[in-house]
């Protein structure tokens, strides 16, 4: 049988596996027991009230402190103000005496400071220089006129600026006290059309900007028409035909607040080559607002 068993173990294929080591229960709950007994013990101990039987001593000092410079000649409270001495011309006191005694009220006499001549011409002339203007009269001043009611003077004076130019409200006032026209029939008379190819004055040539405005500086501008123009009397004959180049030149000279630029039309140059003269033609908006912007 030995034998056999030794014969049956040397034919295995397979070796024995190997044994598995493992820890005691016991000694892991021990482990656990302990561990939460320490964990346990070190809460309590953090969490239990220490008294440290007795005070330590105190780092800052509150009592003796030294009040400020500023403060020392102040009263310590509000219970008794100490008042020093009367003020010239103060007469609280004087009057609540005289009332407690009833007696009248004399005001003390208050001395007139004495202003010197020299001092009080000085500033006079630093008033005089601050107030005066900065600009001088260039024109001629004019005399006086004599007493009576004059209705143009005051508004002329008024309208004058400081340089001697003429101002807005100068102008206005020549506009409104204008010769008034008394020409009642016209001295002119109907002309005839000199040709029957002709745009007569108010017609309008619409065209579109090619090139951009720039105020910086004067310079040329061109446009194109956008649509057939014919003539005035008949609106039958084609005179501007669409595509027509226009010639121009706008104005740099802008104010503040100005946005628009004022500009001629010089030349028509049309599509076949041949061109006109304008005659410096004003240039507006689909509006009628004279001027362009370039938006």
């Amino acid at each position: 049988m030995r034998e056999k068993e030794t014969a049956a173990q040397s034919m295995r294929l397979r070796a024995d596996p190997p044994r598995v080591t493992r820890l005691s229960r016991r000694v892991l709950a021990g482990i656990g027991f302990l561990a939460s007994l320490g964990i346990g013990g070190a809460l309590i101990y953090a969490l239990q009230t220490r008294d440290s039987g007795g005070r330590g001593e105190e780092l800052y000092s509150t009592s003796n402190r030294q009040p400020a410079d500023g403060l020392a000649s102040l009263p310590r409270d509000y219970t008794g103000p100490i008042l020093g001495p009367p003020l010239p011309g103060d007469l609280g006191r004087p009057m609540l005496d005289a009332q407690n005694k009833d007696q009248p009220v004399v005001p003390p006499t208050i001395a007139t400071p004495t202003v010197d001549e020299a001092e009080q011409r000085r500033l006079t002339e630093e008033e005089a220089a601050r107030t005066s203007r900065v600009f001088f009269q260039t024109g001629a001043v004019t005399a006086a006129a004599p007493e009576g009611p004059s209705n143009s003077a005051a508004p002329e004076l008024a309208g004058s600026d400081i340089a001697g130019g003429q101002t807005a409200q100068d102008r206005q006032l020549a506009f409104l006290n204008g010769a008034a026209d008394r020409q009642t029939v016209a001295p002119d008379r109907v002309m005839p059309p000199a040709s029957p190819y002709v745009l007569q004055a108010g017609a309008v040539i619409p065209a579109a900007l090619i090139t951009g405005i720039r105020s910086d500086l004067p310079g040329q501008i061109s446009a194109q028409v956008t649509e057939n123009v014919y003539d005035s009397p008949t609106g039958r004959a084609l005179l501007i035909p669409q595509g027509t180049r226009v010639i121009g030149q706008y104005d740099s000279g802008v104010g503040f607040g100005q946005r628009r630029v004022l500009l001629v039309w010089n030349r028509l140059i049309f599509p076949d080559g041949r061109s006109i003269v304008l005659e410096r033609q004003p240039g507006a908006v689909a509006q009628g607002y004279a001027g362009l912007e370039d938006g």
